[in-house]
């Protein structure tokens, strides 16, 4: 699933912390990195948060709670 234009980079992190299952960051190489842990969540933000917001991600959910979670975050910010 592709994340686009996430402005608000602390609320992106809470839904993921909030999911049940595993939520993976995919990079363009094909790595999957754990967005669960902590970790990862500062490693990615400093990789890829520029300009104050957060261009485009490749996510992969698990959990089909956790992928209804992260579309209503892209669509409705919650």
């Amino acid at each position: 699933m592709k994340v686009q234009n996430v402005t608000d980079v602390e609320k992106f992190f809470k839904v993921i912390d909030e999911c049940k299952g595993t939520v993976e960051l995919v990079s363009p190489e094909g790595d999957r990195i754990n967005l669960k842990s902590k970790l990862a969540q500062y490693l990615s933000i400093a990789s890829i948060f520029a300009n104050g917001y957060i261009r485009e991600l490749d996510l992969v959910a698990h959990e089909k709670e956790d992928i209804e979670r992260l579309i209503k975050f892209m669509y409705q910010g919650e």
